[in-house]
Parts: structure tokens; C-alpha cells; sequence
């Protein structure tokens, strides 16, 4: 595919070349060529199909924590964390914080940013601010490799890979060309400039990785500013899309797109994104229609239980969609029963095969149970 100029590598007083953005959005247009228009019209339809079956889905809130904490999870395992989704669901709810595994905290310090930016832009539009107080909310008190300034652009130049800029990778703009390059990318996310949404969003993330405006965690900043934009716009009623797993399971192209990016190959890595868009769209509404398929299961198998056992038996059903694996303090909080209680409540869930216990062999202390066939929906996703 042809090139369009996104910025060059320019000597710098150090000894070393830095990236230096072009006006931004290229400054002759794009049309794109026709396989590309096609992928995009295809992502389009996957998204709009993708928002249809989300809207059915009972009590989506619940849901949707789940797809939020697969993305968080794998965002941030993209930065070198181990931590699964399994770690975070059992022990996102520690407390006192300060005993979390790092890596575990890690994530939770994702989910938390990503929520507050999806709550946050309600009231505050997308702007350089909101960008700040999202890596705010992601890198205040979280583990960094480096100093972070949670929620300031960096004042020093930094740079990708290599032990200093003259043996990097890539060397993002300076500082006075990122402020310039970042008040670019605030105008061309506003304007009515003809870009269609998805090829916005497709921009706006390689474009903020090319300018790297922080000293640390502008990959996950970046990452969740695609959902955040495509929410922003409307294209989704809930916000279901997240690219983290696409982009973990392609992590070397993902990488080697984006630094193309930077020498013009910018069809190359929209082909890339609207790639990434179509599958986890699709992924995402098959496991929307195979939570609809267990919700209905289930509720069949309460709504056979005499009237006040299905009443409490819903109700940790529902709470089990937010945090399936649970122990037996979670049931009693629930239920505001009895330890006894909350162990009955426990074995008829087993008994209905809802609920698996995870130690099948040994000590039964500490012991947890997960809601399983749920939980695979989403151990499948990647």
C-alpha cells in the first residue's frame, strides 16, 4: 500500500534521531483503497451487530465487568504483567489494597481508570485533560518502570527500547513537538474533517503511541482510548469492544504495525485495526448469545425451586455474573444468612450444577467455588 506522511526522524542536539509528527490528520487526506474501504465496511456492520445483540442482554452492567476485566487483563499483560483474569477475579475485593499481588494490581488499577473514563466522559469532553486524569486514575499508586507523574505530559525526552535514545527502537517527539503534536490530535478528534469513526479511532491510537506523552503507560492509556472514543461517538450503546486480546495474540505485528505507522504505512496498520475490530466484534457477539444461552439455562433450573429458595437463589445468580468465583463469606453478604445457610445456598447451586468447587482434592479450608460454564466464556476469548 502507498505511504502518507505522519512525521520523520530528525537530528537532535543529543546525538540521536527523534520522531517528529507532521501536521495532523495528513494534511492531503486518505482515500482508501478499495479492500480497505470493503474491511472497514465489514467492521462497521460487525460493530453495529455486535451493539444490536449487547442491548439484550439481561442486566448488562453485570456482564459487561467481565469483558472489561478480559481487557484489562490483557492490556496489561501486552506491559509484561503475569496476572490472568482468574487472579483479578479473586482478588480484586482484598482488603486492605496493599496486599494485592502487583501484577494483580496492575489490572485493578486498569479496571478502575477504564470505569472512571467511562463514567468521567459524561461530563467532561474528549480532550487532553480527560487523557490526563484517565492515566491519573492508571498510574497513581501503580507499579511503574520508571517514574510515571501520573496524569502530567513528560517535560524530558523518552524513548522505546534500547538503553538510551541513541540505541532505541524509536525515539518519540521532544517535548515542545509533542505539545504541538498532542494539540493536533485534541483538534482532529473534535473536527468535522470527514473521517469515518472507526478510522478516527484507528488514528487517534497509533497516533498517541507515536507521540508517547508520558513516561509510562501510554500503551494502556492508549488502548483504552479506543473504546472510550467509539463510546464517545455513539457507535456503541455498551461498551463491549475491547482490543487488548486481538493485540496480545498479534503482539509482534501489532508492535511492527505501529511502527510502520510511523513511516507512513498508515493503510497497512488501519488494514490491521479494522482486522482487530471484526474479530473481537464477532467474538464478542458470540459470547453475548452464549451468556444469553446460560442465563436462560439457568433461570429454568431456579425457577423449578419452591418460591423462596428461588428468590434467594436468583439473587446470588445475578451477583455470580459480576464475580463468579466466590467463597463463602461473599454468599453470606449476599444472602445475610447464616454460615449454614450460605453453605445450603452453596450446595444447591453444586447440586444444579451451577457452582463447581475449585479444590477438588485436599483441604477444604479457604475453600472457593466458580460459576464455571460463565467463566469459560471468557477463558475462551483469546
Amino acid at each position: 500500500m502507498k505511504t502518507i506522511e505522519i512525521g520523520r526522524n530528525v537530528q537532535q542536539p543529543g546525538g540521536y534521531k527523534a520522531f517528529i509528527p507532521a501536521p495532523f490528520p495528513p494534511q492531503k487526506g486518505m482515500d482508501m483503497p478499495r479492500d480497505l474501504a470493503m474491511s472497514h465496511a465489514e467492521a462497521t456492520r460487525l460493530l453495529g451487530k455486535l451493539d444490536g445483540i449487547s442491548i439484550l442482554l439481561p442486566d448488562i452492567k453485570c456482564f459487561h465487568m467481565m469483558f472489561l476485566r478480559k481487557d484489562a487483563s490483557n492490556s496489561s499483560q501486552i506491559e509484561g504483567t503475569n496476572a490472568t483474569m482468574m487472579d483479578v477475579i479473586e482478588h480484586q475485593n482484598v482488603e486492605p489494597r496493599t496486599t494485592l499481588p502487583a501484577d494483580v494490581d496492575d489490572i485493578v488499577h486498569y479496571i478502575e481508570a477504564l470505569n472512571y473514563g467511562l463514567e468521567r466522559s459524561k461530563t467532561l469532553p474528549f480532550s487532553l485533560r480527560f487523557i490526563c486524569e484517565l492515566h491519573k486514575k492508571l498510574m497513581f499508586g501503580a507499579r511503574a518502570t520508571q517514574i510515571a507523574y501520573p496524569g502530567q505530559f513528560r517535560t524530558a525526552q523518552n524513548w522505546i527500547g534500547g538503553t538510551r535514545p541513541d540505541n532505541a527502537r524509536f525515539v518519540p517527539p521532544p517535548p515542545e513537538e509533542m505539545k504541538i503534536a498532542l494539540g493536533d490530535l485534541e483538534t482532529f478528534v473534535h473536527a468535522d474533517n470527514g473521517y469515518l469513526p472507526l478510522v478516527k479511532a484507528g488514528l487517534l491510537h497509533a497516533q498517541f503511541e507515536a507521540i508517547h506523552p508520558f513516561n509510562d503507560g501510554n500503551g494502556r492509556t492508549g488502548r483504552m482510548l479506543i473504546t472510550l472514543f467509539l463510546w464517545n461517538e455513539k457507535l456503541l450503546e455498551v461498551p463491549l469492544l475491547y482490543l487488548s486480546a486481538f493485540f496480545k495474540k498479534h503482539q509482534q505485528l501489532y508492535y511492527e504495525r505501529l511502527d510502520a505507522y510511523c513511516r507512513g504505512y498508515v493503510f497497512d496498520w488501519l488494514s490491521f485495526f479494522f482486522e482487530g475490530i471484526m474479530e473481537t466484534a464477532q467474538s464478542a457477539i458470540t459470547t453475548c448469545a452464549q451468556i444469553t444461552e446460560i442465563h436462560e439455562r439457568d433461570m429454568r433450573k431456579i425457577q423449578s425451586l419452591g418460591k423462596t429458595s428461588a428468590v434467594s437463589t436468583l439473587n446470588v445468580l445475578t451477583q455470580l455474573y459480576t464475580m463468579p468465583i466466590v467463597g463463602i463469606a461473599d454468599i453470606v453478604k449476599w444472602t445475610s444468612f447464616t454460615k449454614t445457610g450460605g453453605y445450603n445456598m452453596i450446595n444447591r447451586l453444586v447440586d444444579m450444577d451451577i457452582l463447581k468447587p475449585m479444590q477438588t482434592e485436599g483441604t477444604s479450608y479457604n475453600q472457593k467455588w466458580m460459576y464455571n460454564d460463565y467463566l469459560q466464556l471468557f477463558e475462551s476469548v483469546d
